[in-house]
């Protein structure tokens, strides 16, 4: 046991001298955990932000005036006078992504109590930016009107009052960026340890490796918990500093707590990247599968859109993915700061997909032995 235990470290300090001479790989991580990072936080937002705006004011009222006002930044840029023919050039050629079409005699309607409308045309192949917009613009002529026209509008029998929990001021920044870092864990996982062993393939030292009284086992764990260091490291260096330092993100939750469910996120990555490097025979086929199964982790993993809004199959089937559940675990304690009593369902889940990844990249791993030692 303290024999394997040491083939273990000795193995896993090798691969971490080896990660030390490989600059390409090491650029790799600190882009990874710096700028991309910062950039997707910083930039990558899905809210509506100096959004296009084009108004037809067929009125030339004072409410119609009001409503082009109103629209203001950051959310839209200041709205473009346009004429009414030329609404359709404007958004074949997107110059717009909304476009308003106030009537003649609105103003002069809506005081006689007579029925009026607004035409906003939306361009929607922006689809999160046209539905946000198109609501918040929809509040805008709400509110206008309201003004306007206070004794004449009926009081709404109920009153809403929004309280935004857990992020008040609703910061992209402070979602994308937590976000980010989750799921460069991923994919940096699964390249650090695939990559390792598709490196000891080419470079012909897999067979010096198979030689010594070294067991596949062995050799696995070493690549599993030497990536996985480097992973951890970077990836709380990561948290600290442009997490919570450049992007002033706030964490309400334990980091410590997070930190252990990356540990044994990592544990279940690390597998299947060693998993996926047994099925590619070169660095290119195992960067291309690498990229398809992390494309299909990071969109469907309820990172990036919420899990409930798929279909109930596919809820089903990303359950059985370890990423659905770390994305769960750490929006849970960064954002909600949930304890060990909340998350331990999703610490016991990856653990147990971990075990299998683990199997069976061990299996795969025994094979590709078996197949080079013939």
């Amino acid at each position: 046991m303290r024999r394997s235990l040491s083939n273990i470290l000795q193995l896993g300090i090798k691969e971490l001298f080896s990660l030390r001479f490989d600059p390409v790989m090491l650029f790799l991580i600190v882009y990874m955990f710096t700028f991309a990072v910062f950039e997707e936080a910083q930039n990558a937002t899905t809210g509506v932000v100096n959004a296009a705006v084009g108004i037809v004011d067929e009125d030339r009222s004072q409410l119609s005036r009001r409503i082009g006002d109103a629209l203001l930044q950051p959310h839209f840029q200041a709205p473009v006078v346009l004429q009414i023919d030329e609404i359709d050039a404007a958004m074949e050629a997107a110059r717009y992504a909304f476009v308003i079409d106030i009537p003649p005699g609105f103003q002069a309607d809506l005081l006689a109590g007579r029925p009026t409308v607004i035409q906003l045309n939306v361009d929607a192949t922006a689809m999160g930016l046209a539905g946000t917009g198109a609501g918040y613009i929809q509040r805008i002529f709400a509110q206008e009107l309201s003004a306007f026209l206070p004794s004449r509008l009926p009081a709404p029998a109920v009153n809403i009052v929004t309280r935004a929990r857990f992020n008040p001021n609703m910061e992209a920044t402070w979602f994308q960026g937590a976000m980010a870092l989750t799921n460069n864990i991923t994919l940096m996982a699964m390249l650090l340890t695939g990559a390792a062993l598709i490196r000891e393939r080419e470079h012909g030292t897999i067979e010096h490796l198979l030689v010594m009284p070294l067991r596949p086992l062995e050799i696995m764990l070493a690549k599993v918990w030497a990536n996985g260091l480097v992973v951890v490291i970077a990836a709380s260096l990561s948290l600290f500093i442009v997490v919570q330092g450049a992007l002033a993100v706030p964490i309400s939750g334990s980091i410590l707590l997070y930190l252990g469910g990356t540990v044994i996120y990592l544990f279940s990555v690390t597998s299947l990247g060693i998993y996926l490097a047994t099925l590619a025979r070169s660095m290119p086929q195992f960067g291309l599968l690498t990229m398809i199964v992390y494309v299909v982790m990071l969109l469907l993993s309820g990172g990036n859109t919420p899990l409930e809004s798929m279909p109930v199959e596919l809820q089903t089937i990303m359950q059985l993915v370890p990423s659905t559940h770390f994305v769960s675990l750490a929006q849970a304690i960064l954002f909600r700061d949930a304890g060990l009593g909340v998350v331990w369902p999703q610490f016991a889940a990856i653990a147990a997909i971990g075990g299998l990844f683990f199997l069976a990249a061990l299996l795969r791993f025994r094979k590709t032995v078996t197949l080079i030692q013939g």
